[in-house]
Parts: structure tokens; sequence; C-alpha cells
């Protein structure tokens, strides 16, 4: 599947508009106390991968449900939250090309 924040795919054209799509992850930090921020960013760092993964298979497979195989005009969205709260939110518009 294409994924790309562009909203087109060079090479390809987009034959059928699906609808948006969207994938959603969260987690919360470990309660781990540290006073050395150089391990504090590399967690967070390593949090922040595992999360975003798993919003963009989220966002593949809701695309996939609606028969797509390009999602168009991704956004990507983080929140770091107060309470260590971790949230990444994806959108993007699931479109079909030919190939």
């Amino acid at each position: 599947m294409i994924l790309t924040t562009t909203n087109t795919i060079e090479g390809h054209k987009i034959i059928d508009y699906l609808g948006i799509v969207s994938g959603v992850s969260m987690n919360y930090q470990k309660g781990t106390l540290t006073f050395n921020m150089k391990k504090w960013y590399d967690a967070l760092e390593k949090e922040v991968s595992v999360v975003k993964e798993e919003a963009f298979q989220q966002l593949q497979s809701n695309a996939a449900h609606l028969k797509a195989n390009a999602v168009v005009g991704i956004k990507v969205d983080l929140e770091i939250g107060s309470t260590g709260s971790l949230t990444v939110s994806i959108t993007g518009t699931a479109v079909k090309v030919a190939t």
C-alpha cells in the first residue's frame, strides 16, 4: 500500500476517492524515575516509534477495509500528556490508484 503526505502520487492516477481513514494508538510512559535526561529522551523516542507504527498499521488496515491501495494527504498528530500518556493520531484519504 502506498502511503504519502502529498495529495497526489507521482506516476499514478487516482481513480477513486474512498473516504477518510485514521489510525490512533495510545500508550502510557512507564513510571521510571531518572535524573538522566538522555535516558528519558531515549526511552521517549523508542516509545514514540512503537506507538506511531501501531497507528500506521491501524491506518493501513482501515484503508484496506475500503479496498484502497493507497492513502494520500497523511497528517500525523503527536500528543504527550502531562501524565506521561502518548497519543499518535494519523489521518488521510483512502484512494484507489491505477497501477
